[in-house]
């Protein structure tokens, strides 16, 4: 799932935004979930972002960032 749309203009490298795209498929994936538009969707792209650039580039950590930020009810 294509995270650019997430984004918002702002720059990481063309690499990165594969990982990025790529782990925002896995948690997703993971959680079930398929509709771009959904609000927990969004909340997964902004969290992989937000890891993004605070430095973190694996994309199991990046996933795991994102799960985990939806609370304790999620065990992935």
């Amino acid at each position: 799932m294509p995270i650019r749309s997430f984004i918002d203009g702002e720059y990481f490298e063309q690499e990165l935004i594969g990982t990025m795209s790529e782990a925002l498929a896995d948690a997703c994936a993971a959680l079930g979930l398929k509709d771009k538009d959904d609000a927990a969707v969004r909340f997964l792209a902004k969290r992989i972002v937000e890891e993004a650039r605070a430095g973190v580039h694996e994309r199991s950590l990046l996933k795991a960032a994102a799960i985990r930020g939806l609370g304790p009810a999620t065990k992935h």
